[in-house]
C-alpha cells in the first residue's frame, strides 16, 4: 500500500491570512476551511498531485470542531505549532509531508524536520 503525501493545514494561520471577519466566528471559519480541503484531499495542491492525506490543526475557539471524510481534524492540547511540529515528527522520515502555514518560525521548525511548506494561498480559505 502507497501511502498518500500527509498535508498538515496550521488552521489558525490559514484563517488569519484572510480578513473576512474570521474573528468573530472562529470554529465557523475553521469548518469553513476544513470543508474547502476535502478538494485538496482529493486533488491536491497545484505541485502536488492528489489524494492527500489532510490533516487540519486547530486550536482556541477553533477546538471541537469535527473531522469530515477526506479531511481529519486534531484540537492542539496547547500550541497549535507545536502540535503541528509533533505531527511531523511523528511521521515517517520516507514520508512526503508537507505543511501549510505562513509562520516564520514554524516553518523553520518544520523544515528542519524535513517537511516541505506551502503558503496559506495554496489552499482554499
Amino acid at each position: 500500500m502507497t501511502e498518500y503525501p500527509l498535508l498538515i493545514v496550521d488552521a489558525a494561520n490559514v484563517v488569519g491570512s484572510k480578513p473576512d471577519g474570521w474573528w468573530r466566528d472562529r470554529a465557523g471559519a475553521a469548518e469553513r476551511l476544513r470543508d474547502g480541503l476535502v478538494v485538496v484531499a482529493r486533488d491536491g495542491l497545484a505541485d502536488v498531485p492528489g489524494p492527500l492525506d489532510v490533516l487540519l490543526i486547530v486550536e482556541g475557539k477553533a477546538k471541537g470542531i469535527k473531522p469530515i471524510p477526506g479531511v481529519r481534524v486534531e484540537s492542539a492540547p496547547n500550541s497549535g505549532d507545536d502540535a503541528i511540529v509533533d505531527a511531523v515528527d511523528f511521521e515517517d522520515p520516507e514520508r512526503r509531508v508537507i505543511v501549510v502555514t505562513a509562520d516564520r518560525e514554524l516553518r523553520r521548525r518544520v523544515i528542519d524536520l524535513g517537511a516541505e511548506v506551502r503558503g496559506p494561498s495554496s489552499v482554499p480559505r
